[in-house]
């Protein structure tokens, strides 16, 4: 275990690397830089729209902003990501459920069977309930999201079909290391074992874990085909993630230059839409030439069991705003 010393030292040497890094790439010009890092790699529509927010920035703001885009974890891993922003290190990146660190309703960015599809999700964060969200990560996180990007639902992998909740029963499963998850996926019968993603693949491999819940995009980035047979549409989570701006960042910008940042969000928005679909579309047919096999499940059964454990596992401020987006058509 790391010491409270040993970590602020390490926390040091981490900005300090990325001080050096910016300054070494700094610019002579007179424009204005945004930092933009994110998690997903150079194939992945997460970076293909940020590209399209780059190039409508530069082109809404005549030059006036640069926007330098960062992908694959180049300037850390999500969470260190918000705190480079905080520090003023780091302008923008994309967040999601990450953010209840600091404000606890982002939680609703990846709850269990509570969003249906892609029309009740624009409603929330569109809605009420996503002006809430917004309104508390610009006070409690300093970050202020500009666009939205949906995420493919995750499904179920594993080495036997699984069509109902009883199908569960023992499987150890690896989930990532999310409270809500553990206590869903222990509630329908599997062993959840929270579980770094670097590691699954040898896990699956050797047999240490027997299946994993992931979207198609990172089952077939990860190479899971090649050691799980069935994809099960369990859709258990259909959620989003935010671009977001440094708030104190956003604030120094002139007031035109804000509409422009704002105004390419939506923009970024729309075009990230588009392709998802087609992308969703492309990749399930792509597991299934790679010899996965795509099995229909009892949803109904799934999301009856999981409810109890999903609203246990909110702080009790929480559960009205569940019922309310549960209420939503």
């Amino acid at each position: 275990m790391k010491t409270p010393k040993l970590s602020k030292i390490l926390t040091v040497v981490y900005f300090s690397v990325i001080i050096s890094f910016f300054s070494s790439c700094s610019s002579n010009n007179s424009s204005i830089i945004l930092r933009f890092g994110h998690q997903a790699n150079e194939s992945d529509i997460w970076h293909k729209s940020s590209l399209k927010f780059k190039e409508l920035v530069e082109e809404l703001s005549e030059g006036r902003i640069e926007v330098r885009v960062y992908p694959a974890e180049q300037l850390g891993k999500e969470r260190d990501m918000i705190r480079s922003i905080k520090a003023g290190i780091v302008d923008m990146t994309t967040t999601g459920e990450s953010m209840q660190n600091w404000s606890k309703i982002t939680v609703f960015c990846a709850v269990p069977y509570l969003i249906k599809n892609s029309d009740h999700l624009k409603k929330v964060v569109d809605g009420p309930v996503g002006q809430r969200i917004s309104a508390e990560m610009i006070k409690n996180i300093g970050l202020r999201p500009i666009a939205y990007f949906e995420r493919g639902a995750r499904n179920l992998t594993s080495n036997r079909p699984i069509s109902t909740p009883e199908d569960l029963k023992g499987i150890i499963l690896r989930v990532p290391n999310v409270p809500i998850f553990v206590k869903t996926w222990t509630e329908l019968g599997a062993k959840p074992t929270p579980m770094t993603l670097s590691e699954v693949f040898t896990a699956l491999q050797q047999g240490t874990v027997e299946a994993q819940e992931n979207p198609y995009a990172l089952i077939n980035s990860a190479g899971f085909y090649e050691v799980q047979k069935y994809v099960n549409l369990t859709e258990h989570v259909i959620g989003w993630v935010y671009v977001v701006i440094g708030e104190e960042k956003f604030q120094s910008l002139p007031v035109d230059l804000q509409e422009v940042i704002i105004n390419a969000g939506k923009l970024t928005q729309e075009y990230h839409q588009k392709i998802f679909k087609a992308e969703e579309k492309y990749l399930r047919e792509e597991l299934e030439r790679k010899g996965m096999i795509i099995q229909t499940v009892d949803k109904v059964a799934f999301q009856e069991k999981a409810s109890r454990a999903v609203k246990e596992s909110l702080p009790g401020e929480l559960i009205e705003v569940y019922e309310n987006i549960e209420k939503l058509n």
